[in-house]
């Protein structure tokens, strides 16, 4: 069976080769890719440089657990040092934010991934890519969600980036 994947991509480390890097490793792992635009944001949690973020969403037959070892495997190839902070820099962060409309809640994997409700960086280029789809826990589409969090939402900036 297949399921769609919406990953978020950020990173504030050689920001455009990393980001360059993970969208190639990502076409090679699952093929054929749609992009939401890149936003530069600021560091969330700590001072550091800004992030790029965006979100790609892909279709595959790999069930959920797969589909985040092959994220774990991309960041490692790219870099990502896992004994450091859960707010730190970062050479490169791919999180898993849905799969399909699932809800999962099992020890290293949380969908739809919290951040979504949370962090304006991750529901603006969610949105982008896939407005008038559900949040699978309040049955909101993300455009709709996007609306309720834009007035307070810290300014995103479209990067302008060749992918």
């Amino acid at each position: 069976m297949s399921a769609t994947v919406f990953v978020g991509i950020g990173s504030n480390q050689q920001r455009e080769a990393r980001i360059r890097a993970a969208i190639a490793a990502l076409r090679e792992n699952f093929g054929e890719i749609r992009l939401s635009p890149v936003y530069n944001t600021a560091a969330v949690g700590f001072d550091g440089s800004d992030f790029l973020n965006l979100v790609a969403a892909f279709e595959t037959e790999l069930g959920a657990q797969s589909v985040v070892d092959v994220f774990r495997r991309i960041e490692d190839d790219l870099g990502r040092d896992r004994s450091l902070p859960k707010f730190a820099s970062r050479p490169i962060d791919l999180d898993i934010l849905l799969y399909s409309s699932l809800v999962i809640d099992v020890p290293g994997i949380r969908i739809p991934r919290e951040e979504i409700l949370e962090q304006a960086f991750v529901l603006k280029p969610l949105q982008d890519i896939a407005p008038d789809r559900l949040h699978p826990e309040t049955g909101d589409t993300f455009a709709a969600l996007w609306r309720q969090m834009a007035a307070d939402a810290p300014r995103l900036e479209v990067y302008p980036i060749e992918l």
